[in-house]
Parts: C-alpha cells; sequence; structure tokens
C-alpha cells in the first residue's frame, strides 16, 4: 500500500520571466533565485529534494503555468515524492487551488513562504500579533485550515496547511473577528510600548538596532 511522502519533503519552482523589459534584475540569474528560495525554504525546515525553472513570457489565469509545464511538473514532483510545493512567484487564490489540485500537494508562494518564516522568528509579543494579523488577511481569500501534522511538529502559523474548509462564509466571519481582536490588542500593544520608550529616554543609555534581511544571519 503506497505511503504519503514525508511532511517537509519540498520542491522549488521559478517560472522565469525572459521577455524583454521585465526581467528579474541584470544582476539576478534563475540559479540565483532558486538557490535564495532553498534557502528561505530550509530555513522553516523544509527538505528540498527538487528544483526547476520554467520559462514563462505570460502567466494564465488559472495555474500561472502553462499547461504543458503543469504535466511536466506534476510528473517530476510526483516522482520525488514530493508534499509541498514552493512556487518563487505571488499566486492568486484561484492559481494555488487549481496547482494543489493538479498536484496533489501542498503549493505556498513566495508570499506565504516570507511570511512562515517571519511567524517562526517573531519573539515579541507585538511581532507574533503583527505576524499572525498578516497571516489571516493572506489566509482569508484562500480559507485553508491552519493546522496539519507538519505545523504540529514545528509550530508556525499554518502556511503548509492541508484543504480549505467548506463552510467558506462561517470561516470569513471567524476570520474577521479574529482580525478585529489582533488588531485591538496590537493598539494595546503599542500603547504600552510608548509608555516604556517614554520610560528609557528618561534613562542615559543608547539604543541600537539590527536591520537585515530576512534569513541574512542577524541572530548568529
Amino acid at each position: 500500500m503506497p505511503t504519503a511522502p514525508p511532511p517537509n519533503r519540498a520542491a522549488i519552482l521559478l517560472p522565469w520571466d525572459k521577455s524583454p523589459g521585465r526581467a528579474h534584475g541584470a544582476s539576478r540569474t534563475a540559479e540565483a533565485r532558486v538557490a535564495e528560495a532553498v534557502g528561505l525554504a530550509a530555513s522553516i525546515g523544509l527538505v528540498v529534494v527538487h528544483e526547476q525553472v520554467f520559462p514563462l513570457r505570460a502567466g494564465t489565469p488559472a495555474t500561472l503555468f502553462g499547461k504543458g509545464q503543469v504535466e511536466i511538473a506534476g510528473d517530476a514532483l510526483r516522482a520525488a515524492e514530493v508534499s509541498v510545493v514552493v512556487v518563487d512567484a505571488i499566486l492568486t487564490p484561484v492559481q494555488q487551488r487549481n496547482l494543489e489540485t493538479a498536484w496533489g500537494a501542498k503549493v505556498i508562494d513566495r508570499t506565504g513562504l516570507i511570511l512562515d518564516i517571519f511567524g517562526e522568528r517573531a519573539r515579541t509579543r507585538e511581532g507574533s500579533l503583527q505576524v499572525e494579523l498578516a497571516h489571516l488577511d493572506y489566509q482569508r481569500s484562500r480559507l485553508v485550515r491552519s493546522w496539519t501534522h507538519l505545523e504540529r511538529q514545528r509550530g508556525g502559523f499554518g502556511f503548509l496547511g492541508g484543504p480549505g474548509e467548506t463552510q467558506i462564509e462561517a470561516d470569513r466571519r471567524l476570520i474577521g473577528d479574529r482580525i478585529a481582536r489582533l488588531r485591538l490588542e496590537l493598539e494595546e500593544v503599542r500603547r504600552t510600548r510608548g509608555l516604556h520608550r517614554g520610560a528609557r529616554k528618561r534613562v542615559p543609555y543608547p539604543v541600537v538596532a539590527l536591520v537585515g534581511y530576512t534569513n541574512a544571519g542577524k541572530s548568529t
């Protein structure tokens, strides 16, 4: 009896626009983009076992990739026993759902990947609230369930979650209620932070901030 692939086996698919005037930057190659995506995926515990670049001049509304490309990718993903596909582009909810159906795997786009990283790296109360708010806003149109075996293993905010709920209107209402509560909590946290900032200003100590790109090694 066939078994499901491990939940952290992932693939990186890059739609690469080669048309004139729409390049991804003269200094960025497709290989560099894929390498960056692999590093980002690894930072949330995904093991990338397949990478593929697809030349793309104009994305299709249904799947972004062309029909033949979807079929080619599907064969490769099944052969590699992939459970999560990271598409290094911005997908619409319709494109995401159609690709999940075609490939039989969870699909996340670059936005979902970045937000999942933020969710794992958030350390302060305000940071956690901001990430959850961004997550809910992102997921509202997708309405996917946000708690799976992989999420239970490694935490996070659930961009690798399973199929969506069927009670769409109820889900929208629940998400909307949660967003409203989060905004109130954020206001309270910011008010408290303002009080703390005022107290720090009365103490003669310097304040230092460390700024850098995601996955740049700020923590280490």
